[in-house]
């Protein structure tokens, strides 16, 4: 087999006219040959997948690198005003100060309009006046935002805040619904316990007025 080099690839190959011996005339093999084409370049080992009778593998080619709109905006300068025409080289040496203007909040009509506006006739070199126009009318930084407020839930009676991990039931607290916050076993225990120690011993403490009002 002869590969035949070009861009698109063609490739001879010669088989027996017959079976797996080659048929004989006056003693002399007769061959069949084939020629193949393809579109497509592929290297030796494809053709000789595709010669064996298997399935080659193809790589597909690889898709070119999504340009950033800082680029696209740079190489669209041209298609406005001729004046302006950058190559591709010229658009990837700017792309870095183009995308500074987006990461400030500009839009691409801002960006367009100060690159384009108010040309001098004619412009002498596109990339040196663009750069410098990049450069000159650069927007400021924006302003940091301020912080989301945060809101604290307050009884709708009373005002008094729920405080963490307590849920306002119909948006009051629990002594405006007309009840108490629930004790637990020891803490009644102990409260009663201070309370008829205080009876015992004849003294009147602040502990005991409440208690007497409970």
């Amino acid at each position: 087999m002869r590969p035949l080099h070009g861009p698109q690839q063609p490739f001879r190959g010669r088989a027996f006219a017959q079976g797996a011996a080659p048929v004989t005339v006056d003693g002399c093999p007769r061959w069949v040959w084939h020629t193949f084409f393809s579109r497509t370049a592929h290297d030796d080992t494809w053709w000789n997948s595709f010669l064996a009778g298997e399935t080659p593998v193809t790589e597909r080619p690889v898709a070119a690198a999504a340009r950033s709109t800082a680029y696209s905006v740079l190489a669209r300068l041209g298609r406005i005003d001729a004046r302006l025409t950058l190559s591709a080289g010229e658009c990837a040496a700017l792309e870095g100060e183009a995308a500074e203007w987006f990461a400030r909040g500009a839009g691409e009509p801002q960006l367009v309009q100060a690159l384009t506006a108010g040309l001098p006739e004619p412009v002498a070199h596109a990339y040196a006046f663009v750069r410098a126009r990049l450069l000159a009318k650069l927007p400021p930084r924006p302003e940091p935002q301020p912080p989301a407020p945060r809101y604290e839930v307050v009884c709708t009676a009373c005002g008094e805040p729920g405080g963490d991990g307590v849920q306002l039931r119909g948006g009051l607290c629990g002594v405006c619904q007309g009840g108490r916050p629930a004790l637990a076993a020891h803490e009644v225990r102990a409260h009663v316990g201070r309370l008829r120690a205080a009876l015992r011993s004849g003294t009147r403490t602040e502990e005991t007025e409440k208690g007497a009002g409970t």
